[in-house]
């Protein structure tokens, strides 16, 4: 089968924005009291951001280097993280509505920037109008097939339960997985229904029924007319890959570049085989990198995510490098080119509290999210340092006094995303080991004329070391980026050695010539 993917991921550098958190103008009334801007971020709590407050950070994520935007929901939805779409075919009336979305778009694409959304297909909100159908009517509903309903309902023995009492919920305890037991069965036989992860307020569709599935293709197809770029889709592997097929039909039959990136945690090969998405999230990566960048930082006390128990590790430059290997081994290189490679995200800790709030972690994470492989996603208020431990803490308000927007390790994020833009080396060129030694790593991207080799030192000495490189070259001029730490940083080739000098706990990238 052959493999299409977007030839425009390539090129680009990610934004993941939280609407809720990013900005707020005024242009959108609130329709009651919002949390305070600034306090400490609740579960529940709303902040008031909105889409025209995407929009006015759009120059500076322009003079960035950013170049995609990638959306966390922005249905309609009665939570701050519109994970619940109560309508999906309609804006949230608290992020601007349809028309805020539009102006975004126009206003992102007159800059060449490109916008994906987060398409929830596997699940609803307990608000989105067949369920309400189902609930209000009972069987006689012509809804009732869109969801998955115990035989006991379907026998008119049991009632549907959407809002169960404290003691139900107790028995329930949802949101945690339970060993042997498939997530949904505990929702079906107490409420009636089957939720995702046993969570009430989120009735799981039936995509298999036709109906329903027609209509999920036209949210997707909608969508798309409308001037979107692309999904990032949410836990797609509780969907049957059947429906991922003709979804992408759809999706590419109205933009044959249109991304389709995968909430997929671990090595799925098999869903990246052209015909359903084109990239996961690349958290494997994520692990190896920070477990590379942090050394003693990282904090492997800290709460995490359950896809990441008993994945985070410390790794030396050879462990780096083998998992990197695994990844480029596992995947084509038409996928490798376009995973979506992150720090952080709305689900996890943010790289700094990850790194135990150390910097220069963060900025030697950075470095090699945006040499190696793959298309850097860069998490909004990452690139200013922000902290937060898990949902809701990673999910702060971005600062509102623009004097914060340039704090570290902004300047760093900038440069290497910018040389990145600057070079085919950094998006279609192999990646070469030239070495390593401990925690130190060096690596070759080479293409279209330009080479560069990617040094980072993840220990707490000075680094002075050689490594070969091929054949014709013998001039190395550093690179000037913003930030690191403070220290001597040269390169100079003798006799096809290229010798190194940097500063622990710093990385460095060299032009050879």
């Amino acid at each position: 089968m052959t493999i299409d993917t977007p030839a425009w991921v390539r090129d680009a550098v990610f934004y993941q924005v939280f609407p809720d958190r990013l900005a707020r103008t005024g242009r959108v009334q609130a329709p009651g009291e919002l949390e305070p801007w600034a306090v400490e971020p609740t579960s529940d709590g709303f902040k008031g951001g909105d889409l025209y407050g995407v929009v006015a950070h759009l120059d500076r994520l322009q003079a960035m280097g950013v170049t995609a935007l990638y959306l966390n929901p922005v249905f309609t939805s009665a939570s701050n993280h519109r994970y619940h779409t109560d309508d999906y075919f309609s804006v949230d009336p608290l992020l601007g509505g349809n028309a805020a979305l539009r102006k975004l778009l126009d206003e992102a694409h007159s800059r060449d920037m490109r916008v994906v959304l987060d398409g929830v297909f596997n699940h609803s909100g307990r608000g989105w109008f067949p369920f309400h159908h189902l609930v209000e009517v009972g069987l006689r509903s012509p809804y009732r097939d869109w969801f998955y309903l115990s035989d006991a309902v379907k026998a008119g023995t049991q009632p549907l339960v959407p809002f169960p009492s404290s003691e139900l919920l107790a028995e329930l305890d949802p949101g945690m997985p339970k060993p042997g037991v498939p997530r949904g069965v505990a929702s079906r036989e107490l409420l009636g229904y089957e939720a995702w992860w046993d969570l009430p307020a989120l009735p799981k569709i039936n995509l298999d029924h036709p109906p329903a599935r027609a209509y999920i293709l036209d949210v997707a197809e909608y969508w798309m007319r409308f001037g979107i770029d692309g999904w990032r889709l949410d836990v797609p592997e509780e969907v049957k890959g059947d429906f991922w097929q003709e979804f992408r039909a759809r999706v590419r039959a109205v933009d044959p570049e249109a991304y389709l990136v995968a909430e997929i945690w671990h090595h799925k090969p098999e869903w990246l085989q052209g015909d359903m998405f084109d990239a996961f999230m690349n958290y494997p990566l994520t692990l190896a990198v920070m477990g590379f960048a942090a050394q003693d930082h990282l904090d492997l006390e800290a709460p995490l995510p359950f896809e990441y128990i008993g994945q985070l590790a410390r790794l030396d430059g050879a462990g780096l490098w083998a998992r990197v290997q695994e990844l480029e081994q596992v995947n084509p290189p038409e996928v490798t080119a376009v995973q979506l490679n992150l720090l952080g995200s709305h689900d996890t800790p943010r790289p700094r509290t990850l790194c135990g709030g150390d910097l220069d972690s963060v900025r030697l994470a950075t470095l090699l999210q945006m040499t190696l492989p793959g298309a850097p996603c860069i998490y909004y208020g990452d690139e200013i340092g922000m902290s937060g431990s898990m949902d809701p803490l990673c999910r702060g308000a971005f600062p509102e006094d623009s004097v914060e927007w340039e704090r570290e390790p902004c300047g760093w994020v900038a440069d290497l995303a910018n040389l990145r833009h600057s070079s085919r080396a950094f998006r279609d060129a192999a990646l070469e080991l030239l070495g390593v030694q401990g925690p130190v790593i060096a690596y070759l991207r080479q293409a279209g004329g330009d080479a560069f080799v990617v040094v980072a030192n993840a220990g707490d000495d000075p680094l002075d070391w050689g490594v070969e490189v091929p054949a014709g070259f013998d001039r190395a001029e550093v690179v000037s980026i913003r930030g690191g730490q403070d220290g001597d940083r040269s390169a100079e080739i003798t006799d096809g050695t290229l010798r190194l000098t940097l500063p622990a706990r710093d990385g460095m990238v060299v032009r050879l010539g």
